[in-house]
């Protein structure tokens, strides 16, 4: 893995904030010309720099108006069997994010739903249901304070 230069730098932060822009426009904002900042936006990807290009829709516009965060624990057959509760949870598209945690509870979950009426309806049908889980602890976000996909480089 190479250390990233001024450029790239540069490059990832317009891409983080716009990843629309075409490489004539972010050349010209990096001072570069368009071939080089080509083959440096080329190269931060097949490095995986950069893992993909996307839109980020806002979810209340599309009817996801609860935003709830879970903290599950596992018993102990269920620890033992990490891959399955991983593999489960890939599967359900209300999960945004998944992350192993090191301290009193094993997962960190990001999820939304249509309102709280469906979040129960998911908690119930699906995430409760899944084999190990020996507690879960639902937080509900009441408003986005700050919320960025971009990171600091």
């Amino acid at each position: 893995m190479h250390s990233l230069d001024k450029y790239e730098k540069a490059i990832l932060n317009l891409l983080q904030e716009d990843a629309s822009l075409s490489v004539a426009v972010i050349a010209e904002k990096v001072g570069l010309s368009a071939s080089p900042c080509w083959r440096r936006i080329d190269r931060l990807e097949k490095d995986g720099f950069i893992k993909k290009r996307i839109a980020v829709v806002d979810r209340k516009k599309v009817g996801l108006n609860a935003h709830v965060f879970a903290q599950v624990k596992l018993n102990a057959h269920g620890r033992a069997n990490l891959d399955e509760f991983s593999r489960a949870i890939q599967g359900f598209p209300e999960v945004l994010e998944c992350y192993v945690l090191m301290g009193p509870v094993d997962f960190l979950l990001r999820i939304v739903a249509a309102d709280i009426e469906a979040y129960e309806k998911f908690f119930f049908d699906r995430l409760s249901s899944l084999p190990g889980i020996q507690e879960i602890n639902s937080t509900v976000a009441l408003s986005d304070i700050k919320s960025d996909s971009a990171l600091p480089v």
